[in-house]
């Protein structure tokens, strides 16, 4: 383990010049392979090293200096370790360069093994991802401790309605340079505000908070989790409308139905099926709003258009969560007045 001293000046530097300070305290800034891989939306930069013995590891360069004993992602791991939920290892971290050294758990996320697996294939993934997600919330119960950070934050009605007012700025007027009047905005903050508080007064369980595809790497034949590090409490819809109403993966409504009808006989809820699945679909109303949110944001202000090819996807999901509730008619209005994909 490399630990930084205390007292220590955080280092200059981007990513790439303190990953190279760092292979070369730990006396390897040569004979070692360095590949960046590819990142999320976070402003985390991973790297690949490859040692001459054929081991390898991941580097995940931080924005910053961190202290580890704080950290949300190595406070989540040691609790996802103790259920356990199948997770990278740990193996170094520096404080003052802000790096985390980690197992190594390949390229192959989920979304990649769906690309070539038959529906029988398609169904057994989603089957391991699923139960993972019941794992989750019925360890996470079992081991609930107010001291423990996931615990003490959820998606209140302020955080989700924060992501809804995120959609509205960074999607429909930032990227879509849509001019909203101000009583049609009043109108939809109303329609928003009610999604959030209905959201917000479900009973929560542990969720991971961005639970999709990408973030679902399959090794050694299983899934593991990654990107964890936002854990909190939350709708037990929360995981599953993330999974399976996924911005980078077309899901068939027969899929969809088999996955949440196989967490149901997981968890014992089959008599609310009904009741479940309503749910489900306004958790992931919320959810792909956030997500169009995320995206305008990252083409807009970060100058990132990777993103902007799952926007038709996801606007098709928001569009027929939509459609599936009446209860959420006015809204639908609303959004299509705005955004014509919604109609």
């Amino acid at each position: 383990m490399i630990a930084s001293p205390d007292g220590d000046a955080p280092p200059c530097g981007g990513p790439q010049e303190r990953l190279r300070t760092f292979l070369a305290q730990s006396g390897e800034a040569t004979g070692r392979r360095v590949v960046p891989l590819t990142g999320d939306a976070s402003d985390r930069r991973y790297f690949r090293v490859s040692d001459p013995d054929g081991s390898t590891r991941v580097l995940a360069v931080h924005a910053g200096p961190f202290d580890h004993a704080t950290l949300p992602f190595l406070q989540v791991a040691q609790l996802l370790s103790r259920m356990p939920i199948p997770i990278p290892r740990i193996l170094e971290h520096h404080d003052v360069l802000g790096i985390l050294v980690l197992e190594d758990l390949g390229d192959v996320t989920l979304q990649a093994t769906l690309g070539g697996a038959t529906d029988l294939e398609q169904a057994a993934l989603y089957r391991q991802a699923v139960s993972l997600v019941a794992f989750l919330q019925r360890r996470g119960l079992e081991l609930a401790d107010g001291d423990c950070l996931p615990y003490r934050i959820a998606f209140d009605a302020e955080k989700l309605g924060w992501e809804l007012r995120f959609f509205v700025k960074h999607f429909v007027e930032a990227y879509r340079g849509v001019t909203i009047a101000p009583t049609v905005r009043e109108a939809l903050l109303q329609e928003l505000g009610r999604l959030s508080a209905l959201l917000a007064a479900e009973p929560r369980v542990l969720c991971h908070r961005d639970y999709h595809s990408r973030n679902l790497m399959w090794h050694h034949d299983r899934l593991y989790v990654i990107d964890f590090q936002d854990a909190r409490m939350g709708p037990d819809t929360y995981d599953l409308a993330s999974l399976l109403r996924d911005s980078y993966v077309d899901l068939s409504e027969a899929a969809v139905d088999g996955a949440i009808s196989y967490f149901l006989a997981l968890t014992g809820g089959e008599h609310r099926a009904a009741e479940f699945r309503h749910r489900f679909e306004t958790m992931a109303l919320q959810r792909n709003l956030k997500a169009l949110g995320t995206f305008g944001y990252q083409t807009t202000a970060l100058a990132n258009p990777v993103y902007t090819q799952y926007i038709p996807r996801t606007l098709r999901y928001a569009r027929e969560s939509l459609a599936r509730q009446p209860a959420w008619s006015r809204l639908r209005e609303i959004l299509a007045s705005l955004l014509p994909e919604l109609d």
